[in-house]
């Protein structure tokens, strides 16, 4: 006859996660979440270090663990690096999120070729190149991947070529891996967030009008960070067993409406900078944005 204290199973490790891009925006709010599911969390940043150890901060502040790392993801080297310093610190890995991502607007006809090849470099060899990293850690017994993508994944955008073309080529590249690594027990999902509010865009939001925004969203309303946060954290648990190969739409319904969002005519009008992007035609109507990623 076993005792009680014979009956007691061990405790389960947490698992380990690595969030890239996770210094701000819709990435730290991923980092916060899963590290209150239990997750020991790998915040990775490009070059903003004090963001991503304010973020490190917060997750030991509510009893969580996890480090920073630094890495240019446009560089194979750096990721190298970035994944040895994962297998030091966890051991191992259960969870990559590949949320970093890059974008600026051009008119095609006149897109540098270095920029097409940086938005592929960050948003779909960077990522492919995590993954395979991830999944050297995890074919032995398991793991997730889930990829942050874009309703531009599907969506056309004018002044973002590059930009749509990385994400669909990542969209059709979940699929390809979680085809190729579901027999290692490795699940590969996506989320594609539509207009979702961030510290980084409020201003440009309100700037131009939210008014603008929401009337094109079904839901009539503007994302948050959290929403998208805990779907990532769904999709990365045990509850998510079953799911693999798919992307969610994280977008208010917008995706149903199929609309292109097509602008001015590009030769007559020049693009500002910033986090988010609206043009101006030559009437001088502003059109809709360029939904920040």
């Amino acid at each position: 006859m076993m005792n009680a204290k014979e009956n007691v199973k061990p405790p389960i490790p947490p698992r380990s996660c690595l969030v890239t891009g996770g210094s701000r925006g819709i990435g730290r709010a991923i980092c916060l979440e899963l590290a209150r599911s239990g997750c020991r969390v790998g915040v990775h940043f490009h070059t903003d270090a004090a963001s991503a150890e304010a973020v490190l901060a917060e997750i030991i502040a509510e009893g969580g663990a996890g480090f920073t790392v630094q890495a240019d993801l446009a560089s194979q080297e750096n990721i190298d690096v970035m994944m040895t310093k994962v297998r030091s610190e966890f051991g191992g890995l259960d969870v990559l999120v590949n949320n970093a991502g890059w974008e600026n607007v051009h008119h095609a006809i006149d897109l540098p070729l270095s920029d097409f090849r940086h938005a592929l470099d960050v948003n779909l060899v960077g990522p492919f190149l995590c993954s395979q990293g991830a999944a050297r850690m995890m074919e032995a017994s398991g793991g997730v991947i889930v990829n942050n993508l874009s309703i531009h994944d599907t969506v056309p955008r004018k002044g973002l070529a590059h930009y749509c073309s990385s994400k669909a080529a990542m969209l059709m590249l979940t699929r390809c891996l979680a085809l190729e690594w579901a027999e290692y027990g490795i699940r590969v999902v996506g989320v594609s967030p539509g207009a979702i509010e961030t510290d980084m865009n409020r201003k440009e939001i309100e700037s131009f009008g939210r008014e603008h925004f929401e009337s094109a969203i079904p839901a009539g309303r503007i994302g948050n960070v959290e929403e998208v946060a805990k779907l990532v954290s769904f999709l990365a648990s045990d509850a998510a067993g079953y799911i693999t190969g798919t992307t969610v739409y994280t977008d208010g319904g917008y995706m149903q409406t199929r609309r292109a969002w097509s602008g001015p005519r590009l030769r007559t009008s020049t693009p500002p900078t910033g986090t988010m992007y609206c043009w101006t035609d030559p009437g001088g109507t502003r059109n809709s944005p360029i939904w920040p990623r």
